[in-house]
C-alpha cells in the first residue's frame, strides 16, 4: 500500500519524548509515530480491558516469585466479590 506524506505539530515535550523513544528503541522517528497511531485507531471505542491497561503499564509478569497460578487457582479466589 502507497504511503501518504502527513505533517503534524506536537508541543516540545511530545517532541523530546519521541526523539528519545526513536533513540532508545534504534527505530527511525517516523516508525514511532506509525506504530502509536495504529494502537490509537485500532482501539475499539476506547474500550480497553483492565488487561490491556495493566500490560501496557508493564505489571503483567513483573512480580518475581509469585505463584504461577494464581490466575487459574479457584482457591485462591474463595470469597473473592461478595461482601463481607
Amino acid at each position: 500500500m502507497a504511503s501518504q506524506r502527513i505533517s503534524v505539530r506536537v508541543p516540545g515535550g511530545i517532541a523530546r519524548r519521541l526523539k528519545e523513544r526513536s533513540r532508545t528503541t534504534g527505530t527511525r522517528e517516523s516508525q514511532v509515530v506509525r506504530e502509536a497511531l495504529e494502537e490509537y485507531l485500532s482501539e475499539k471505542d476506547g474500550e480497553e480491558t483492565a488487561y490491556d491497561r495493566a500490560r501496557k503499564a508493564g505489571l503483567i509478569g513483573c512480580i518475581r516469585g509469585g505463584r504461577k497460578d494464581a490466575s487459574t487457582n479457584k482457591s485462591l479466589f474463595k470469597g473473592f466479590g461478595k461482601n463481607k
